[in-house]
């Protein structure tokens, strides 16, 4: 399950939660990407993981793959915010092979990575 959290116009942010499947994707994610492209023609995206990595369906690595190649040149901010070390450093390592930054943070850091992924911090 996906919640998407209120924040600023210029990004959107989500909190995974339990089982993620490719309905979450396409009935939360995608609708809110496709909608903050057209309004600022950028991605600034933030997601919480507060559930196992493990618990994402094949068909919601589909649609993450699927949305992140059809706006590949669009991305300009993404940060993980979860506790697992791997996942933070796979998540560091992803601006030297796609456009955009993308940054890890640990829960704690929650309103660090807010901030960089609105732009407000370097």
């Amino acid at each position: 399950m996906i919640h998407q959290i209120d924040t600023t116009d210029n990004i959107v942010a989500f909190r995974a939660l339990a089982e993620v499947t490719k309905e979450d994707f396409l009935t939360a994610v995608v609708p809110a990407v496709e909608h903050l492209v057209k309004q600022t023609n950028e991605i600034n995206f933030l997601l919480v993981l507060d559930t196992d990595i493990k618990n994402f369906t094949a068909g919601a690595w589909l649609q993450d793959a699927l949305l992140g190649l059809k706006h590949l040149g669009k991305w300009n901010r993404a940060a993980i915010i979860t506790d697992t070390e791997e996942i933070i450093s796979f998540t560091n390592g992803f601006s030297y092979i796609v456009p955009g930054e993308f940054r890890g943070y640990k829960k704690v850091e929650f309103n660090k990575a807010l901030n960089w992924v609105e732009g407000n911090i370097s």
